[in-house]
C-alpha cells in the first residue's frame, strides 16, 4: 500500500530516502532520517547521505529543515540551497557517532552554516 501524501502533508517514510539535489540539480544525497523535535513538534532535521560508494563511506549531515524546499516536479525531492562544496565542508558526523540533536549548541553551530535561523 502505498503511503499518503495528502497536499502539503506527507508521511515521514515517503521522505526517508528521498533525494536532495541542489539548485543546480546536481543531486547531493539522499535522507537517511527524520529527526523531530518531540517538545515542539516541529520536524528540526533531515539527515543526509552524501558521498561515499553503494552506502559504503558515507557522510551524514543534519540539514534543517527549514533549509530543504520541496522540488516542485518531484515530490520525494528536496531542494538545498549548497554546492557540492559547501556541503563536503559542512560539519557531518558518521553513522556510528551521531551528534546529541537536542543541543541547543551543537544546532545552534548548525543553522549557523547553513545560514538558517534556528526554529526554537
Amino acid at each position: 500500500m502505498s503511503q499518503p501524501t495528502i497536499g502539503r502533508v506527507i508521511s515521514a517514510s515517503k521522505l526517508t530516502g528521498g533525494t536532495v539535489k541542489n539548485t543546480d540539480g546536481e543531486k547531493l544525497g539522499d535522507i537517511k532520517e527524520i529527526m523531530i523535535d518531540t517538545e515542539t513538534g516541529r520536524v528540526a532535521y533531515a539527515v543526509l547521505s552524501f558521498g561515499g560508494f553503494l552506502g559504503m563511506g558515507d557522510k551524514l549531515f543534519a540539514i534543517p529543515w527549514s533549509a530543504l524546499r520541496s522540488h516542485v516536479s518531484e515530490p520525494d525531492s528536496f531542494v538545498l540551497s549548497a554546492n557540492k562544496e559547501r556541503l563536503k565542508a559542512a560539519p557531518g558526523f558518521n553513522k556510528d557517532a551521531w551528534p546529541d540533536f537536542a543541543d541547543r549548541k551543537w544546532g545552534g553551530t548548525i543553522h549557523d552554516y547553513y545560514q538558517i535561523k534556528p526554529y526554537w
